[in-house]
């Protein structure tokens, strides 16, 4: 049976991620610090996160999980799945309420979706068509390309990262793979049948 740790640092939807996993097939193993993750021994990771993009930042380092997640995603090449905040901590910098450092996976920047005085209501609240990559296995079995999103910020990074875009007064990244880190910006936990398809997925992968 696939091992999954979701991790849970004081800022994500976990109840709604958990239940994902649960839909999906999967009992997850819900760690709270580096230590707790190291002990998981996990096939797979799974991030999630909401609201502010320095405070994720700054739970995650103060429970030791970014020297971790390092350690077992980077270097050792574990399977991962970032969502929503849980992706857009992966870019180089994040420039939201000030500016971040992020965990530098992923080359890029995290800025707000639109400038002041565009017109456009922030955060992107509710469900939205994607364009996925054909090739992307994340959504090999989606039908329904409707998913839900909550977000002020959006990812941008090289485009052979890129295996999926939303458009939302402007297009924008929806999902990211480089190796065995993937990514999402919508919530497949809340994304009906298309987000359980997504995780399944991933745990499947």
């Amino acid at each position: 049976m696939t091992r999954v740790a979701v991790i849970e640092y004081g800022i994500g939807n976990l109840g709604s991620v958990v239940n994902g996993c649960r839909r999906s097939g999967v009992e997850p193993n819900v760690v709270r610090d580096g230590d707790e993750l190291r002990r998981a021994e996990c096939d797979r990771i799974v991030l999630p996160g909401v609201g502010a993009i320095g405070a994720a930042l700054e739970h995650i380092r103060e429970r030791g999980l970014d020297t971790e997640l390092h350690e077992i995603v980077v270097r050792q090449g574990r399977p991962f799945l970032g969502i929503c905040v849980g992706m857009q901590i992966l870019a180089e910098h994040c420039e939201e309420y000030g500016r971040h450092d992020g965990l530098g996976w992923i080359p890029g920047t995290v800025r707000p979706l639109a400038e002041k005085g565009s017109g456009l209501r922030l955060p992107h609240v509710g469900w939205n068509d994607i364009e996925p990559d054909a090739d992307e296995p994340l959504f090999r079995d989606v039908v329904d390309r409707h998913f839900y999103f909550v977000h002020s910020c959006a990812l941008y990074c090289p485009d052979d990262l890129v295996v999926g875009r939303c458009t939302y007064g402007e297009r924008f990244v929806c999902a990211i793979r480089k190796d065995n880190i993937c990514a999402v910006q919508f919530h497949p936990e809340k994304s009906s049948s298309s987000g359980i398809s997504v995780l399944r997925a991933f745990f499947q992968s």
